[in-house]
């Protein structure tokens, strides 16, 4: 068994709570996740099965997520999970205004992970150091934003936004909210989060845990073929004789003087595993059966 499973996280479970429970459903140990998502956040998480837990590494990086962000309140956690540290009316603020500043976050940016978030400092996690009591300030990573659009726009002492966001690997929604509140002087923090996209999925196909145990309970449950996320990757097909010997950890002449990543296909379009290529060879990276 192995495979891809698009999982539409539900709210209040880790990560982890979601890799326990889809192995006491497949009964099946070797399971992981492509891109952590808060306990707080929805939405896609995919799930890996059996030997597809190899191809984690080769997957897209690129996500994208609906985020709405409340303006007029700050928390210790940059979300409504913590603490308020102030809070204080933002009737004031227009639809334009935050138009104008949204402007600030399009493209590559600057940003200061929050301080419980899983980033590491001296060997812990930020979260770890926050709960005992110890103020880490994490250094700056640049991380991009292709998109930031305004999606709905809720006036009130504390008003809303809703944002649809398109960004680059490792960029904190949080971060936004809590950066957005500052630029705007009023202070802003992240009140509800879900991931559209992640890895080569979309939410649009993804399916809860009740649908999944409905599935499996039908008998019709099917993991995604270990190849659904790897499109963004070239393909290449080779003979039977090739693909033997590629299977068996062999390199194969390739005529190729580019060093990239490649899906590796039978003729007949049977999945094999991932190779690189370099000097006109290609060498099994991750391969997936024995033979063909």
């Amino acid at each position: 068994m192995q495979g891809f499973v698009n999982l539409n996280k539900p709210f209040g479970w880790t990560s982890h709570d979601c890799v326990a429970k889809m192995r006491k459903f497949l009964g099946l140990k070797q399971i992981g996740h492509a891109g952590t998502l808060d306990p707080a956040a929805t939405g896609v998480l995919p799930l890996a099965v059996g030997k597809a837990t190899r191809l984690l590494q080769f997957l897209p990086e690129n996500k994208a997520y609906r985020a709405t962000v409340k303006l007029g309140v700050r928390t210790t956690t940059d979300d409504l999970q913590g603490e308020v540290i102030t809070q204080k009316t933002a009737k004031h603020l227009t639809l334009a205004a935050v138009k104008t500043a949204l402007q600030q976050f399009q493209g590559k940016i600057e940003q200061i992970p929050p301080t419980y978030s899983a980033v590491q400092i001296g060997g812990k996690r930020l979260y770890q150091l926050a709960r005992q009591g110890k103020t880490v300030k994490a250094p700056a990573r640049t991380v991009e934003v292709f998109k930031i659009e305004i999606l709905d726009w809720r006036e009130g002492d504390f008003p809303e936004v809703d944002l649809a966001i398109a960004c680059s690997a490792g960029t904190y929604i949080r971060a936004i909210a809590r950066d957005l509140g500052t630029l705007l002087e009023t202070g802003g923090t992240l009140a509800a989060l879900q991931r559209t996209a992640s890895s080569g999925f979309s939410l649009f196909n993804s399916l809860t845990f009740t649908e999944l145990e409905a599935q499996l309970q039908a008998g019709n449950f099917q993991l995604l073929p270990p190849d659904t996320p790897l499109q963004h990757l070239q393909a290449v097909h080779v003979n039977t004789t090739d693909a033997k010997k590629w299977c068996q950890g062999q390199r194969i002449t390739y005529q190729s003087n580019s060093s990239q990543l490649w899906r590796v296909y039978t003729e007949d379009g049977h999945f094999l595993g991932i190779a690189q290529s370099k000097n006109n060879f290609l060498f099994p990276l991750v391969v997936l059966t024995q033979s063909p």
